[in-house]
Protein backbone atom coordinates (compact mmCIF):
# COMPACT_ATOMS: atom_id res chain seq x y z
CA UNK A 1 0.00 0.00 0.00
CA UNK A 2 1.11 3.44 -1.02
CA UNK A 3 1.83 6.07 2.15
CA UNK A 4 -1.23 8.44 2.48
CA UNK A 5 1.06 11.14 2.30
CA UNK A 6 1.83 10.42 -0.95
CA UNK A 7 -1.35 9.43 -2.39
CA UNK A 8 -2.25 12.56 -1.67
CA UNK A 9 1.15 14.51 -3.34
CA UNK A 10 -0.15 12.20 -6.52
CA UNK A 11 -3.79 13.35 -6.26
CA UNK A 12 -2.65 17.42 -6.09
CA UNK A 13 -0.29 17.37 -8.74
CA UNK A 14 -2.39 15.21 -10.95
CA UNK A 15 -5.22 18.54 -10.19
CA UNK A 16 -2.66 21.43 -10.65
CA UNK A 17 -1.26 19.81 -14.00
CA UNK A 18 -5.07 19.77 -14.55
CA UNK A 19 -5.73 23.17 -13.62
CA UNK A 20 -2.87 24.70 -15.48
CA UNK A 21 -3.85 23.15 -18.74
CA UNK A 22 -7.01 24.63 -18.39
CA UNK A 23 -6.27 28.23 -17.86
CA UNK A 24 -3.45 28.97 -20.15
CA UNK A 25 -5.30 30.63 -23.26
CA UNK A 26 -3.27 30.87 -26.59
CA UNK A 27 -4.42 32.90 -29.42
CA UNK A 28 -4.30 31.96 -33.14
CA UNK A 29 -1.16 33.45 -33.92
CA UNK A 30 0.19 31.34 -30.90
CA UNK A 31 -1.45 28.41 -32.40
CA UNK A 32 0.04 28.85 -36.16
CA UNK A 33 3.22 29.54 -34.53
CA UNK A 34 2.91 25.78 -32.67
CA UNK A 35 2.52 24.03 -36.59
CA UNK A 36 5.42 25.92 -37.32
CA UNK A 37 7.42 24.84 -34.42
CA UNK A 38 6.43 21.40 -34.91
CA UNK A 39 7.06 21.65 -38.73
CA UNK A 40 10.91 22.42 -38.14
CA UNK A 41 11.24 19.65 -35.94
CA UNK A 42 9.87 17.60 -38.25
CA UNK A 43 12.29 18.90 -40.97
CA UNK A 44 15.11 18.37 -38.09
CA UNK A 45 14.44 15.18 -38.01
CA UNK A 46 14.12 14.14 -41.98
CA UNK A 47 18.11 15.31 -41.41
CA UNK A 48 18.99 12.54 -39.35
CA UNK A 49 20.72 9.65 -40.80
CA UNK A 50 18.95 6.39 -39.27
CA UNK A 51 16.34 8.45 -37.15
CA UNK A 52 15.15 9.99 -40.30
CA UNK A 53 10.97 8.62 -41.41
CA UNK A 54 11.37 6.85 -44.58
CA UNK A 55 9.87 8.31 -47.88
CA UNK A 56 8.03 5.20 -48.70
CA UNK A 57 6.40 4.87 -45.13
CA UNK A 58 5.59 8.39 -45.31
CA UNK A 59 3.39 8.00 -48.60
CA UNK A 60 1.79 5.24 -47.70
CA UNK A 61 0.82 6.84 -44.04
CA UNK A 62 -3.15 7.85 -43.87
CA UNK A 63 -2.69 9.97 -41.24
CA UNK A 64 0.21 11.50 -39.48
CA UNK A 65 0.42 13.11 -35.67
CA UNK A 66 3.48 15.11 -34.71
CA UNK A 67 4.10 15.35 -30.94
CA UNK A 68 6.29 17.67 -28.64
CA UNK A 69 6.46 16.26 -24.76
CA UNK A 70 8.20 16.82 -22.13
CA UNK A 71 8.39 14.51 -19.26
CA UNK A 72 10.15 15.76 -15.67
CA UNK A 73 10.30 14.51 -11.97
CA UNK A 74 11.20 12.06 -9.28
CA UNK A 75 9.29 9.05 -8.22
CA UNK A 76 6.50 11.15 -9.17
CA UNK A 77 6.42 12.41 -13.07
CA UNK A 78 4.41 14.64 -14.84
CA UNK A 79 4.51 14.62 -18.52
CA UNK A 80 2.48 16.81 -20.94
CA UNK A 81 2.88 17.60 -24.79
CA UNK A 82 1.04 20.06 -27.67
CA UNK A 83 1.16 18.38 -31.05
CA UNK A 84 -0.87 18.35 -34.26
CA UNK A 85 -2.63 15.72 -36.89
CA UNK A 86 -3.48 15.38 -40.33
CA UNK A 87 -4.96 12.85 -42.39
CA UNK A 88 -5.50 12.35 -46.16
CA UNK A 89 -8.24 12.18 -48.06
CA UNK A 90 -9.27 9.87 -51.28
CA UNK A 91 -7.26 11.96 -53.61
CA UNK A 92 -4.27 11.86 -51.00
CA UNK A 93 -4.59 15.64 -50.27
CA UNK A 94 -3.63 16.24 -46.49
CA UNK A 95 -6.74 17.49 -44.29
CA UNK A 96 -6.52 21.04 -42.41
CA UNK A 97 -4.16 20.60 -38.78
CA UNK A 98 -6.51 19.41 -35.61
CA UNK A 99 -4.82 20.00 -32.21
CA UNK A 100 -3.58 17.65 -29.53
CA UNK A 101 -2.89 17.49 -26.30
CA UNK A 102 -0.97 14.94 -23.90
CA UNK A 103 -1.26 15.06 -20.22
CA UNK A 104 -0.28 12.11 -18.36
CA UNK A 105 0.93 11.33 -14.57
CA UNK A 106 3.56 8.50 -13.65
CA UNK A 107 4.32 7.02 -10.35
CA UNK A 108 7.64 4.10 -9.93
CA UNK A 109 11.39 4.25 -9.69
CA UNK A 110 12.21 7.06 -11.74
CA UNK A 111 14.76 9.80 -12.03
CA UNK A 112 15.45 12.61 -15.17
CA UNK A 113 13.95 14.82 -17.31
CA UNK A 114 13.34 14.04 -21.21
CA UNK A 115 12.10 15.85 -23.91
CA UNK A 116 11.07 13.75 -26.93
CA UNK A 117 10.00 14.81 -30.57
CA UNK A 118 7.43 11.97 -31.94
CA UNK A 119 5.97 11.49 -35.85
CA UNK A 120 3.40 8.93 -35.05
CA UNK A 121 2.57 7.35 -38.60
CA UNK A 122 -0.98 5.96 -38.66
CA UNK A 123 -1.04 3.37 -41.69
CA UNK A 124 -4.46 2.86 -42.22
CA UNK A 125 -8.38 3.92 -41.69
CA UNK A 126 -8.72 1.89 -38.43
CA UNK A 127 -6.11 3.72 -36.85
CA UNK A 128 -6.74 6.95 -38.67
CA UNK A 129 -10.53 6.16 -36.78
CA UNK A 130 -9.05 6.52 -33.58
CA UNK A 131 -8.63 9.96 -34.30
CA UNK A 132 -12.34 11.09 -33.71
CA UNK A 133 -12.45 9.16 -30.39
CA UNK A 134 -12.65 11.09 -27.17
CA UNK A 135 -9.34 9.93 -25.89
CA UNK A 136 -6.89 8.99 -28.95
CA UNK A 137 -4.97 5.73 -27.58
CA UNK A 138 -3.51 3.57 -29.49
CA UNK A 139 -2.67 0.53 -26.74
CA UNK A 140 -0.22 -1.72 -27.97
CA UNK A 141 0.04 -0.58 -31.44
CA UNK A 142 1.80 2.58 -29.82
CA UNK A 143 4.47 1.22 -27.73
CA UNK A 144 7.74 1.08 -30.04
CA UNK A 145 10.33 3.23 -31.13
CA UNK A 146 11.53 3.07 -35.02
CA UNK A 147 14.08 5.17 -36.47
CA UNK A 148 15.59 5.00 -32.86
CA UNK A 149 18.45 2.03 -31.97
CA UNK A 150 18.84 3.37 -28.35
CA UNK A 151 17.42 0.14 -26.09
CA UNK A 152 14.10 1.40 -23.89
CA UNK A 153 12.75 -0.81 -21.78
CA UNK A 154 9.28 -0.40 -23.21
CA UNK A 155 10.00 -0.27 -27.21
CA UNK A 156 10.42 -2.71 -29.71
CA UNK A 157 10.71 -2.17 -33.00
CA UNK A 158 7.83 -1.55 -34.88
CA UNK A 159 7.47 -3.34 -38.12
CA UNK A 160 6.93 -0.97 -41.34
CA UNK A 161 3.25 -3.34 -41.60
CA UNK A 162 2.03 -2.45 -38.14
CA UNK A 163 -0.77 0.21 -38.11
CA UNK A 164 0.90 2.90 -36.07
CA UNK A 165 4.67 3.65 -36.49
CA UNK A 166 6.27 5.97 -34.17
CA UNK A 167 9.80 7.72 -34.60
CA UNK A 168 11.17 9.79 -32.00
CA UNK A 169 14.26 12.07 -31.33
CA UNK A 170 14.63 12.71 -27.76
CA UNK A 171 16.70 14.96 -25.76
CA UNK A 172 17.56 14.05 -22.16
CA UNK A 173 17.96 11.11 -19.84
CA UNK A 174 14.68 9.01 -18.14
CA UNK A 175 14.93 6.05 -17.01
CA UNK A 176 12.96 3.76 -14.78
CA UNK A 177 9.75 1.50 -15.28
CA UNK A 178 6.67 3.52 -14.07
CA UNK A 179 2.89 2.64 -13.98
CA UNK A 180 1.40 5.29 -16.36
CA UNK A 181 -2.09 6.58 -17.08
CA UNK A 182 -2.96 9.17 -19.68
CA UNK A 183 -3.53 9.34 -23.66
CA UNK A 184 -3.37 11.49 -26.63
CA UNK A 185 -6.76 13.88 -26.60
CA UNK A 186 -8.28 16.45 -28.52
CA UNK A 187 -7.70 20.10 -27.49
CA UNK A 188 -10.87 21.37 -27.86
CA UNK A 189 -10.11 24.86 -26.70
CA UNK A 190 -6.83 25.19 -29.38
CA UNK A 191 -9.09 23.83 -31.98
CA UNK A 192 -12.06 26.35 -31.12
CA UNK A 193 -10.03 29.21 -31.10
CA UNK A 194 -8.14 28.17 -34.44
CA UNK A 195 -11.05 27.29 -36.33
CA UNK A 196 -13.67 30.32 -34.21
CA UNK A 197 -16.21 28.07 -32.56
CA UNK A 198 -16.75 24.88 -31.37
CA UNK A 199 -15.93 21.71 -33.61
CA UNK A 200 -15.20 18.12 -33.52
CA UNK A 201 -12.05 16.15 -34.88
CA UNK A 202 -14.88 14.90 -37.63
CA UNK A 203 -15.68 18.70 -38.57
CA UNK A 204 -11.36 19.24 -39.22
CA UNK A 205 -10.23 15.92 -40.28
CA UNK A 206 -12.58 14.35 -42.59
CA UNK A 207 -16.39 16.49 -43.03
CA UNK A 208 -13.74 19.12 -44.82
CA UNK A 209 -15.02 22.12 -43.43
CA UNK A 210 -12.28 24.39 -43.20
CA UNK A 211 -9.76 25.52 -45.43
CA UNK A 212 -5.69 24.34 -45.18
CA UNK A 213 -4.00 27.58 -43.13
CA UNK A 214 -0.99 28.84 -44.45
CA UNK A 215 1.12 27.31 -41.38
CA UNK A 216 -0.75 24.22 -42.11
CA UNK A 217 -0.20 23.81 -45.91
CA UNK A 218 3.59 24.43 -45.02
CA UNK A 219 3.56 21.53 -42.76
CA UNK A 220 1.55 19.39 -45.42
CA UNK A 221 4.37 20.34 -48.18
CA UNK A 222 7.40 19.49 -46.41
CA UNK A 223 6.05 15.77 -45.72
CA UNK A 224 5.02 15.74 -49.43
CA UNK A 225 8.48 16.74 -50.34
CA UNK A 226 9.88 13.92 -47.36
CA UNK A 227 7.68 11.54 -48.99
CA UNK A 228 9.28 11.64 -52.55
CA UNK A 229 12.14 9.05 -52.96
Amino acid sequence: MFDSRIMKTIMVGMLLLGFASSVLAVDRAELDDRIRTLTGKFEALQTQEGKRVPADLLSKAQGIILLDTTKAGFMFAFQGGDGVTMVKDKYGKWSPVAFLNKREGSFGFQAGGQRNFFVILLMDTNAVSGLLKSTVDFGGEAQGTAGNNSSKAEGRFVSPFESVIIYDDHDGFYAGAALKTGALSPADGDNQVYYGGPVTMNDILIAGRFEVTPAAAQLSEKIRANSRK
